[in-house]
């Protein structure tokens, strides 16, 4: 990895290039919480290369895909053969015209006015937001009432912060073992470009908010690359971790999965 995608990868992160059942567990997860909101306006606020905005569009609704990073934004066109729009204006498309389009603009500060979507996925977004209160706030603004936001974020009690870390200056990448349990203070001065959440730390991004909590969990990954390598082992490893999201033990899952309601 160059240097300049070493950057990017620490201040972004790493979006879903290939489609593995990881990324189609989650993706059945967002259909659950999503119900028939699937086939209304959607949004993805980050959509990287625009993995889920293609899976997302075979369900009958209109996608729109949000992108800060303009390289991510112009892959995310090559894979669709529809908009991309490098000024940032938002395009409000109607179900019967183009089922796909994505966009430049920030996600923090949305481009458009009002309520407006039934679904907005912000998968493990927020963490590298400028503002993660604002771009949560944006998110509850634009939503239709009854209109649902998905979250995917990192939780604080993962044993591996899998950002990677700067030390003396440098950004090493990868998985990096128990940083996320260090004080506060300590942890962000290893990761500064990264946040990670606890339950009272989403919490507090939605105090105050007209919102329900639909679902509130901890959910493990599923290791593909593990099982590429090991095969029955990573399944076996894998197995066993999905199945203590129904434990206590779930507070060292990889991921929170929060799913909210406007009302």
């Amino acid at each position: 990895m160059t240097d300049r995608n070493l950057s990017k990868a620490a201040l972004r992160g790493e979006p879903s290039y290939v489609w593995r059942a990881g990324q189609q567990r989650r993706l059945d997860m967002i259909l659950k919480a999503a119900g028939e909101r699937v086939k209304g306006l959607i949004l993805e606020n980050g959509c990287g290369v625009g993995t889920y905005v293609e899976h997302l569009a075979q369900f009958g609704g209109t996608v729109i895909g949000l992108e800060y990073d303009f390289e991510r934004a112009k892959e995310a066109r090559k894979n669709s053969p529809h908009i991309f729009n490098a000024a940032g204006e938002f395009l409000p498309l109607p179900p019967s015209t183009l089922r796909r389009s994505f966009d430049t603009a920030s996600p923090v500060n949305l481009p458009t006015q009002g309520a407006a979507f039934d679904l907005i996925l912000s998968h493990e977004v927020i963490e590298h937001v400028q503002d993660d209160r604002l771009a949560i706030r944006e998110m509850i603004r634009i939503l239709k009432p009854g209109g649902r936001a998905v979250i995917f974020c990192p939780n604080r009690g993962y044993p591996f912060e899998t950002h990677g870390i700067y030390w003396k200056g440098e950004y090493h990448f990868g998985n990096k073992l128990f940083v996320n349990y260090l004080p506060r203070a300590l942890r962000d001065k290893l990761a500064p470009h990264v946040r990670v959440y606890s339950a009272k730390d989403l919490e507090k991004l939605f105090a105050g908010l007209p919102v329900k909590f639909i679902e509130r969990a901890i959910i493990f990954g599923a290791y593909d690359n593990i099982i590429a390598r090991f095969g029955a082992f990573g399944k076996v490893l894998r197995g066993v971790l999905q199945f203590l999201e129904k434990t206590p033990l779930k507070i060292f899952g990889l991921s929170h999965f929060w799913v909210v309601e406007k009302i």
